[in-house]
C-alpha cells in the first residue's frame, strides 16, 4: 500500500489526547504509512528537545509535502494544527478532521465551514466510531 498520511494532533498545546492519537494511528496504519507516528508518542516532546524548531517546522513540512493525506484530530485547538491544515489544503491535500463534540469544546468556525464533502471533511466523532468514517474516507481507493 502507497498510500502516506500525515496526522495531526496537539503537541504544545496540551498532550491529553495522546493516548487517543496513538489509537487513531494505530487504526490508520491500515490505510497507509503514517508518517508522524510520533504524535502518538506521550513523550514526543522529550524526544524533540534536541531538535531546534525551525528543524521540527521543516522536517513536518517535508512529511506534509510527501503525504497524500492529513487526518487531524482537532478537538484540542492548536496553532500548529490549524498551521498544517491550512498548509495542506494549499497543497491540494485531502483532509479529514476529527472532532469529538461531547468534550463541551466548540470547534472553530474556519475548520468546520472549510467542509466541502470531498477534498475537506470534517466528522464530529466517539472513538469508537472513528474506524467506520476511516473505512469510509479511504474507501475510493481500498
Amino acid at each position: 500500500m502507497s498510500r502516506k498520511i500525515y496526522f495531526a494532533g496537539s503537541i504544545r498545546a496540551g498532550r491529553e489526547d495522546a493516548d487517543l492519537y496513538a489509537r487513531l494511528i494505530e487504526q490508520l496504519r491500515q490505510y497507509g504509512k503514517v508518517l508522524t507516528e510520533h504524535v502518538g508518542n506521550s513523550s514526543v516532546e522529550k524526544e524533540e528537545k534536541d531538535m531546534s524548531e525551525k528543524e521540527i517546522h521543516d522536517r513536518d513540512m517535508e512529511w506534509l509535502n510527501e503525504s497524500d493525506y492529513l487526518v487531524a484530530e482537532v478537538t484540542q485547538p492548536s496553532l500548529g494544527v490549524g498551521y498544517e491544515i491550512g498548509r495542506a489544503i494549499n497543497l491540494k491535500k485531502t483532509v479529514l478532521c476529527l472532532f469529538r463534540p461531547q468534550t463541551g469544546k466548540r470547534l472553530s468556525a474556519m475548520i468546520r465551514g472549510a467542509e466541502n464533502e470531498s477534498t475537506f471533511i470534517v466528522k464530529d466523532y466517539k472513538e469508537s466510531e472513528a474506524q467506520t468514517i476511516f473505512k469510509e474516507f479511504f474507501k475510493e481507493e481500498l
